[in-house]
């Protein structure tokens, strides 16, 4: 508001519309300038009655009406000439020069003074007795403005001078356009809140999301919505914000219902946005994993119809299906996909409920040969993994397509569902199929909920559609009808007489009862057009279609489908050791150091934080630096050594810390936006706790020594491996042995771990994994299993069908562009792309990748741009951000490997590559196209060691172009052709550039060896449907 006064007089109006609370300037002395410039006098109105005395009536007024009083300010400055109480000459900058005579002079600096950066103590005593004051006098909160131009102390002594009076009140920074060097100056200020610049979005552009990110990281986030008032920018504001801010009179029938949707409606601090382009709508998404969320689609500025798809969005949603019984009416999706203009539509989750007990599966006809085959053949049904194996997978909204061969004999017409349900469900839901041609059909579903389902298809002979396709074709030769439409009036009122009674009653059995009258009055009389077309009729056509379902219905076994939340096919991994985070050299870090980087981590895009095995680690043949045999009584070994005196696998390692403080870095990183992924690995120190209670678990050589693990020539001696098998006949599973080992995962289940990177899988059973997933997802679907299995091409991909969400793959040792275009096609298309999703790490605390050893800082941005886009799984270990790649002599071993020591370092040294980092994972969140291992296209470049590619969506709506020099200690100018495309946006960059010979140009150099565009459209040879 422009006026305290004014605001107590329309208390009501704005509490109507669901405000509680209202913020306005002080009433001080301005000297004719409007209200809110800086005080010529803060202690007297225009008028000199006293401040103090206008706002205690405003809040008194406010306060009955049901609204809190906030005031807003700046304090870095004042009025010219400004009342000594006010300021201090020495609060003050100097003016060498009368700004009058300087054209650079802003217009508001002709009435104002700056205030100094650091004022001494009596700035921050006068004001913190004036606020002090005023809230006595009521006043709930402040809100400043350029907060960025007082020091940081300054805020910190004042605020703190006035929560020490009144613990309640609170502190708004108004942050609207600020810089990220300006936010900086402001984090370590303890405001309550920050603003949001939404007032100037146009509905389309990234930087909403990555402001939010900036601001969220100081703290809560109000939306300033300024003075929009179109639906579509309230709730924009309502979903982007924890609060709204808005200038002008309030409209109640638009913001009320948004204000007490906001009001009880909890969401996850995480936000994003996609822009909408090309017809598409802009979705603003609030989502975390396990806790729901909401979706907010709107039409951008010109768009008539924007198409809202949650199939294309389905990275960045909750799982679980659509609770929209809160959303105010006016915000409630319609039918179809498509908003109206300016429109917008709302959809909500909560947390997704756990599955039931599985449905056993219906009856089905049998493989019956003779007279008991089916009429109907149903065959080649795509996606199926190994002929139905195993289970294709997906995530919760995303589309999955079916398609299958659906044939009989002679020319009977035949209609065709696409049935699918969750395992608890008894029914199905069907899909109508639509024929494509040469008899292949195909349909599409879109699972809402994670876990177990099946699918199948359905096909009968559609008898009505045979009947009116004879019709037509006879009536159109000329040819006599009498007999043809007799039986259709016979099979007709066989229909109606084996109708349910009831049914018979309702709406389309009337339709059905006057097509019967029509064909049997047609006996009397030869047909005419309009005869024709009535028995033609859709409607018609539709409803007997499925009324004629018995007759020789075929459906096939079902197929299995496995629905993962969104982090099964999207995340973005950082991989630390806990015990090298601490900020003190030489001290062992602490899950408390671990919580203290968090805001750093998230800065970077990050949303998952993966942690190496955090229990104890045995002593007995503990290894020293860089896996040396010998170890001094300093050297804290590896972690993957687990077991000492302290506990097993379901302890901790003291020197990190309690349980009670692993969780409150669980919790701690989920208000952050991350979520934490532990190592399970199926690994023993000698002297852990097993050893002495399961002798039998282990395996033990001739001479009584144990057996420990090795992969020659390494030898482990520090590690034991469990034996999953009796070693004689009939090798029967060691089964308390599995159970235990299930019994780890569900322990860390119980104190909030859901991800899981399992140490080399390949080299346990096959069955163990697929039963041990198995039964931890009866319970828990939302479980995320990483396997880290470097291996064979049949092992990895069969890790992936048994049950494994994710794995690490090849991508670590593909250099050169044919390798990688290969790579990328084989990942991306099925059959590989149904079961199985590409993890991206750029290195490990195990591999030093040769790459990134000989081609230095313009070699790591070349890896982090490949993993990051090539993917919608990537990750980097600790260190990456800082470009090391020092080795062992001759091989990809870390030097000073973090596996055996403990390593500190300075997160922010010279020529780290963090803003790089930050700025693709960016980029992935506002672009489907990199949500997915999915949608690649390899690029004709003529330029040698360069590789360009298309990146797009399932609906092919969001296009990215990718080019990377491989070899990037030379700069090089590359074209890329792209067909009709003669323009894209710059991601890296934001600019607009322009092509008129159709061809992406750039030129790339060591400093910026990749480009990263977004396109309007397709190249024009299009592209391949997922």
């Amino acid at each position: 508001m422009d006026s305290l006064a004014r605001a107590a007089a329309e208390a009501a109006q704005w509490r109507a519309a669901g405000a509680t609370g209202i913020l306005a300037p002080p009433p001080w002395r301005t000297g004719g300038r409007p209200a809110g410039a800086a005080p010529l006098d803060a202690d007297r109105s225009e008028g000199g009655a006293p401040v103090r005395d206008e706002i205690a009536e405003a809040s008194r007024r406010l306060a009955a009406g049901g609204l809190s009083c906030h005031l807003e300010m700046a304090l870095d400055r004042v009025a010219r000439g400004a009342h000594p109480d006010t300021a201090s000459a020495e609060w003050l900058r100097p003016e060498p020069l009368d700004p009058r005579t300087d054209p650079r002079t802003p217009r508001e600096d002709l009435c104002t003074r700056r205030v100094v950066q650091a004022p001494p103590a009596a700035f921050v005593q006068a004001w913190a007795a004036r606020l002090r004051d005023w809230s006595a006098l009521g006043v709930a909160g402040y809100c400043f403005r350029t907060p960025q131009h007082l020091a940081a102390e300054i805020w910190h002594e004042l605020l703190g001078a006035l929560r020490e009076a009144d613990a309640g009140v609170r502190f708004i920074a108004w942050t609207p356009g600020l810089t990220p060097e300006e936010l900086a100056r402001c984090a370590p200020v303890p405001f309550d809140w920050t603003v949001s610049s939404l007032a100037w979005w146009d509905g389309r552009a990234d930087w909403l999301a990555q402001e939010h990110a900036r601001l969220s990281a100081l703290a809560p986030v109000l939306a300033y919505a300024g003075r929009r008032r179109e639906t579509r920018w309230l709730a924009a504001a309502a979903v982007s914000g924890e609060g709204l801010i808005l200038d002008g009179p309030p409209d109640a029938a638009t913001l009320g219902p948004l204000a007490h949707w906001r009001r009880r409606t909890r969401l996850p601090a995480t936000f994003g946005t996609v822009g909408g382009r090309t017809g598409r709508a802009t979705a603003l998404v609030r989502a975390c994993p396990g806790a729901g969320g909401a979706l907010l689609a709107l039409s951008a500025e010109g768009d008539p119809h924007a198409a809202a798809d949650l199939s294309e969005w389905a990275g960045l949603l909750p799982a679980g299906p659509d609770d929209g019984r809160g959303v105010p009416p006016a915000l409630r999706p319609r039918p179809g996909a498509l908003l109206a203009p300016a429109g917008c539509a709302l959809w909500q989750w909560t947390a997704p409920a756990p599955p039931g007990a599985p449905v056993p599966a219906a009856a089905l006809p049998g493989d019956g040969r003779g007279l008991l085959a089916p009429r109907i053949g149903i065959e080649r049904i795509e996606p199926a993994v190994d002929g139905g194996a195993w289970p294709v997978k997906r995530i919760s909204h995303e589309t999955l397509a079916v398609s299958a061969t659906v044939f009989t004999d002679g020319h009977a017409r035949l209609a065709a569902n696409l049935c699918w349900r969750a395992c608890d469900e008894a029914g199905w839901h069907e899909v109508p199929m639509q024929a494509r041609g040469n008899d292949r059909w195909s349909a599409q579903c879109r699972p809402e909920r994670i876990g177990g389902h099946e699918y199948r298809i359905l096909a009968w002979i559609d008898v009505w559609a045979g009947f009116c396709a004879e019709w037509r074709a006879k009536f159109d030769a000329g040819q006599a009808l009498g007999q043809s439409l007799a039986e259709g009036a016979q099979w007709l009122a066989r229909l109606l007489h084996y109708a349910d009674g009831a049914a018979r009653d309702e709406p389309q059995w009337a339709r059905v009862r006057q097509a019967l009258d029509m064909l049997q009055a047609a006996a009397d009389a030869p047909p005419d057009a309009r005869l024709i077309e009535a028995l033609l009729s859709a409607p018609l056509a539709a409803f007997l279609r499925d009324a004629a379902k018995p007759t020789f219905a075929h459906a096939t076994a079902p197929l299995r489908l496995w629905v993962d939340r969104p982090q099964a096919r999207y995340a973005s991994w950082y991989e630390l050791f806990p015990r090298s985070q601490s900020p003190v050299p030489g001290r062992h870090g602490t899950f408390d150091d671990v919580i203290a980087r968090l805001p750093d981590i998230r800065r970077m895009g990050f949303d998952v934080l993966y942690l190496p095995p955090i229990h104890p680690i045995g002593r007995r043949d503990r290894k020293g630096r860089n896996n040396s045999p010998e170890a001094s009584p300093e050297d804290v070994g590896s972690p993957y050594a687990i077991g000492s005196e302290a506990g097993g696998h379901d302890a901790v390692d003291p020197r990190l810390g309690t349980l009670d403080d692993f969780v409150r870095l669980v919790d701690a990183a989920r208000r952050a936006g991350l979520e934490i992924a532990l190592d399970f690995a199926i690994q023993c120190a000698p002297d852990h706790p097993w050893l002495r209670r399961h002798r039998d678990w282990f395996s033990w050589r001739p001479d009584g020594s144990l057996r420990h693990a090795e992969n020659p020539p390494k030898q482990y001696q520090d590690i034991v491996n469990v034996a999953f098998y009796a070693d004689a006949p009939p090798w029967r599973r060691k089964t308390a042995l599995w159970r235990a080992l299930r019994e780890i995962v569900r322990f860390w289940i119980g104190h909030g771990v859901r991800i899981f990177r399992v140490d080399n899988p390949h080299t346990k059973p096959l069955p163990f994994w697929q039963w041990l997933i198995a039964d931890i997802h009866a319970r828990d679907p939302d479980v995320v299993f990483l396997a880290e299995a470097f291996t064979r091409p049949a092992m990895m991909y069969r890790l992936a069908k048994a049950g494994f969400t994710q794995s690490y793959t090849y991508f670590t040792w593909r250099n050169a562009a044919h390798e990688l275009d290969a790579y990328f096609r084989e990942l991306s298309q099925p059959p590989v792309a149904d079961f199985f999703r590409p993890m991206f790490f750029t290195s490990t605390p195990d591999i030093n990748p040769l790459y990134l050893q000989r081609h230095g800082r313009p070699g790591f941005l070349v890896r982090a741009a490949l993993a990051a886009t090539g993917s919608g799984l990537w990750g980097v270990y600790s260190g990456f951000e800082l470009c090391e790649a020092a080795a062992l002599p001759d091989g990809e071993e870390h030097a000073d490997s973090e596996k055996y020591e403990v390593r500190q370092r300075d997160w922010h040294a010279p020529g780290n590559i963090r803003a790089e980092i930050a700025r693709l994972n960016a980029i992935r969140r506002a672009n489907p196209a990199l949500q997915d291992h999915r949608g690649y296209l390899g690029l004709p470049c003529e330029a040698e060691g360069v590789l360009a590619y298309a990146r797009y969506s399932a609906a092919q709506s969001n296009v990215l172009l990718v080019v990377v020099n491989l070899d990037p200690a030379r700069a090089i100018d590359v074209q890329v052709p792209l067909g009709p495309i003669a323009s894209a946006e710059n991601l890296l960059t934001g600019a607009a550039e322009h092509w008129p010979d159709c061809r992406a140009h750039a030129r790339l150099h060591p400093e910026s060896p990749y480009g990263i565009w977004r396109l309007p459209g397709l190249p024009s040879h299009g592209l391949p449907s997922h």
